[in-house]
């Protein structure tokens, strides 16, 4: 027994050995590399290295509240608004041999109630793309802030003054840098943005102009500076006015030939340090002829938010002359931006707008009524105050005046018998933002 036991344990013995040795000639098995987020501080905070490439990204996005108080015209209509924005973008760079090339997407989605945003008695959903842009170089190309207007103006507003402010628009770009804050633009965008075809009051006079089909684009250029003091821009754009509409004279019937209007704009911002850090001064000034878009951003085709509107349109047909015939105006727009203290700023703003139609575009009839476009001037004034008790987050109040007056010229009230020859409304805000 003694001598089996002994093989037993001998035997045990060199086969651990033989498995030691053998294990001892595997490869042993490395942990997998850890590649940490490296942080990007080439173009500012929030910007990361995406893993494995030379490509900086910045996630972000924005949650707005609003709630808004406008006087309503007739009792159908809700005196309060309830609006919910979300927001997320992303912002992705890259350094090259050609400059930078930078890919920007932005996704919004609203949701919007009652009258002041325009849903009498109903809810809104507004899913859309708000600007996904290239730029290479001083190549841009997608949808983005329209070169016609200054994006670094410090206006600080929410609800709307009659100047083009800032709107998102598709494009095609080239911007040339000339170093020392200088920099110039040539742009082709979408001129289906820029179309304002509001309504006509029913007359003789003015034929609404029916738009055809868009076969040019519009070309908008812009020479701006940005330094430390603030930043200026001067800018102007060209527009089609093609009609579908059917004119018959001396028994010839034909389309109206087509014409081109035409806006110029100037602007300025100016820091103002020496009141308080974060103070700035900013004015705008428009003329347009033939595109009265680019004086509202393509936002509105009405003036007026009380009983009285008032038609604004980029042109009519007389059919007297079976001719497009041009809307004409002008605007001048101002803000002042003032902390209180770091966390309390407040802005005062106001615009005043004047559009003319010319002859031929409205008549009288017997009752004393006005008919077809008539003439108008439209000023706005307004204040806020936001809180911003942490950094990105931002609650604010803001109270606006509006008065509209058709020159003195009797308008009927749409949708009733009431004639006014001036109209004014009040409109009242809550924001509450948080930005990422």
């Amino acid at each position: 027994m003694k001598l089996v036991k002994s093989l037993l344990l001998g035997t045990v013995a060199g086969l651990a050995a033989v498995a030691g040795a053998q294990a001892a000639d595997l490869p042993a098995k490395k942990a997998a590399p850890v590649e940490y987020v490296r942080v990007c501080s080439t173009y500012g905070a929030g910007f990361f290295y995406i893993p494995g490439t030379e490509t900086c990204l910045r996630v972000g996005g924005r949650v707005r509240a609003d709630y808004v108080y406008g006087e309503p015209r007739f009792r159908a209509q809700d005196a309060i608004g309830f609006r919910a924005r979300g927001r997320i973008q992303a912002d992705a760079r890259t350094a090259t041999a050609y400059g930078l090339l930078r890919t920007f997407v932005r996704f919004e989605i609203t949701r919007s109630s009652g009258t002041p945003f325009g849903a009498t008695g109903g809810i809104g959903n507004n899913p859309q793309v708000q600007e996904a842009f290239v730029q290479f170089g001083g190549l841009t190309a997608g949808r983005v802030v329209t070169f016609f207007d200054n994006g670094d103006l410090p206006t600080g507003h929410m609800g709307t003054l009659r100047f083009s402010d800032s709107p998102d628009v598709d494009l095609l770009a080239y911007t040339f840098t000339f170093g020392n804050g200088f920099s110039a633009t040539v742009s082709l965008e979408d001129g289906l943005e820029r179309r304002d075809n509001g309504f006509i009051a029913g007359g003789p006079r003015a034929n609404a102009l029916v738009y055809a089909g868009q076969r040019v684009p519009d070309v908008v250029a812009n020479v701006k500076y940005t330094g430390t003091w603030g930043t200026a821009q001067l800018s102007g754009a060209a527009h089609q006015l093609r009609a579908a509409n059917l004119v018959t004279i001396a028994g010839f019937t034909d389309n109206p030939d087509t014409e081109y209007g035409f806006a110029v704009q100037g602007n300025v911002g100016i820091n103002l340090p020496m009141l308080a850090p974060g103070d700035a001064l900013w004015l705008n000034a428009v003329y347009a002829n033939g595109a009265l878009g680019y004086i509202t951003g393509g936002s509105s085709n009405t003036l007026g938010t009380g009983d009285l509107v008032a038609g604004l349109v980029d042109g009519f047909v007389n059919p007297l002359t079976g001719n497009i015939q041009r809307g004409r105006g002008w605007s001048i727009a101002g803000g002042l931006r003032h902390y209180w203290t770091p966390q309390i700023r407040q802005n005062v703003f106001g615009s005043y707008a004047r559009f003319e139609y010319g002859r031929g575009a409205s008549a009288i009839n017997a009752a004393g009524i006005t008919t077809g476009l008539a003439d108008a001037t439209e000023w706005r004034v307004g204040t806020n105050v936001f809180w911003q008790p942490v950094s990105g987050f931002d609650i604010g109040v803001e109270a606006l005046y509006v008065n509209l007056d058709p020159r003195g010229r009797q308008l009927l009230v749409p949708g009733t018998n009431i004639t006014k020859s001036s109209d004014h409304a009040w409109e009242g805000r809550l924001r509450v933002q948080r930005d990422f």
